[in-house]
């Protein structure tokens, strides 16, 4: 009887902790997150090589860095199963444009995003999403220092 009642307890637990989102799947956000922003990377990674910059008046450029700032940004204080899980997403994201040899570098080029007051880019990536022309130049605070860090990251690829 009494490990009925523990069970019937550590169920009526974990039912309580899932309703209020203390549990939640780690593995499967980190590597949608990881996915998005290997996609992200290797979408600007193709459009540098094609023009040799990156247009961020450009709704898609500003869509994909928009992806890749999520995605450094959610490694902020991460959980060492919740790098391994996003790695493995942003390696296959990418169409293995990060792979195993460079991974280290480039995990630490988005840590290095994360410090960078992307707040005007993440706002006009997220005003281009609901349908509206975004207002990004070259002198939108930001910019530079995230288009430096991104062609140290995609000097990693080459």
């Amino acid at each position: 009887m009494k490990i009925l009642k523990r069970l019937a307890a550590a169920v009526a637990v974990i039912a309580l902790l899932s309703s209020c989102s203390v549990i939640k799947n780690v593995a499967n956000s980190a590597s949608t997150y990881g996915i998005n922003t290997g996609s992200g990377l290797s979408a600007l990674y193709k459009v540098l090589q094609a023009t040799g910059a990156i247009d961020l008046s450009n709704v898609t450029n500003l869509l994909n860095l928009g992806k890749i700032l999520t995605g450094a940004n959610s490694l902020t204080g991460a959980t060492s199963s919740f790098v391994d899980a996003f790695s493995n997403g942003l390696i296959s994201g990418s169409n293995k444009l990060v792979n195993n040899s460079n991974l280290s570098g480039v995990l630490g080029g988005l840590r290095a995003l994360a410090n960078i007051d992307t707040s005007a880019i993440t706002n006009a990536a997220s005003t281009a999403t609901k349908g509206a022309e975004p207002q990004v130049t070259n002198s939108t605070a930001g910019v530079a220092p995230t288009l430096s860090q991104l062609n140290s990251i995609f000097s990693l690829f080459k």
